[in-house]
């Protein structure tokens, strides 16, 4: 007797107007949501006598590039060159995402697919750490910096970026879901164990190192190095543009620019990787 393992899926019966009212909730909600997005993007095409109005307008009536033209000329006024910014910013969007997509994922592999004494209390304890908050920790990182004397380096901000435990559980959580009859046959045909996970498992989980990398970058992107950079040649580039934001009522022609600014690269991210994201979102749960 042959057994059917496979799974109907149920037809949900719903009339017209269950259809019409889900469209309209979701409809509202997708205007309600892009609201914020709208209004940042059109305060930095308003001139200043629309920034102030109140009650505010979401829409601007006389677009104007002032804004940019006025924070393209503090660019070019300030004591480090603006490039130099840009540079410490590139170095650790880039060294620390990119670590923290390989940390992470070896790690992950190990635990979802290997025994070891020890492995549940490990994966607890990544699972605990999640529940504090970047605040609590601050002095502890701080002192750990301060005692590796990497105060004042960039490396103080890319190598605790590689140690995110959110990287760990996503990888870990979704590598659980590659069958192990896979990785068996891989072996039997003489793959080492690096070859298995650089050449099946990375390629097979790739929605959830994407979406991984789109939320480590934008956590590196916005960060300004303020607890332990200290020296201004070595800051990132949102610093920079904070500061340059930061000059009362006269310059927030330019703070709505430098929102639209850090607001615009890791949307532009997450637009070319978008139907990987939803992918990891939607399978990441199941078991």
């Amino acid at each position: 007797m042959k057994i059917d393992f496979s799974i109907r899926r149920m037809k949900i019966s719903r009339s017209a107007g269950g259809d019409a009212f889900l469209l309209f909730i979701l409809i509202v909600t997708g205007l309600f949501m892009a609201i914020p997005l709208v209004y940042t993007v059109t305060g930095a095409f308003k001139p200043m006598n629309e920034i102030f109005l109140y009650p505010p307008r979401i829409f601007v009536r006389n677009p104007t590039l002032d804004n940019f033209k006025d924070l393209f000329i503090l660019m070019g006024e300030t004591w480090i060159p603006i490039t130099r910014y840009f540079m410490n910013s590139i170095l650790i969007v880039i060294l620390g995402t990119g670590g923290h997509v390989i940390i992470s994922s070896m790690g992950a592999y190990v635990v979802s697919k290997h025994t070891f004494p020890g492995k549940r209390f490990f994966s607890e304890m990544v699972i605990l750490s999640l529940m504090f908050a970047a605040e609590v920790t601050a002095i502890p990182n701080f002192l750990i910096m301060s005692k590796l004397g990497w105060i004042n380096t960039l490396t103080s901000m890319i190598v605790p970026a590689w140690g995110y435990s959110l990287g760990f559980y996503l990888m870990s959580r979704f590598m659980t879901q590659i069958p192990d009859t896979l990785l068996e046959a891989a072996k039997i045909d003489g793959a080492s164990e690096f070859r298995i996970f650089w050449t099946i498992v990375m390629p097979s989980v790739k929605p959830a190192w994407l979406t991984l990398m789109i939320l480590s970058f934008q956590q590196l992107w916005r960060d300004q190095g303020g607890r332990f950079i200290y020296k201004e040649v070595l800051k990132p580039l949102p610093y920079a543009l904070s500061q340059m934001a930061a000059g009362g009522l006269a310059r927030q022609g330019v703070a709505a620019v430098v929102a639209l600014i850090m607001m615009l690269v890791p949307i532009i991210l997450f637009v070319f990787n978008q139907s990987q994201i939803v992918e990891t979102m939607s399978t990441s749960g199941i078991d």
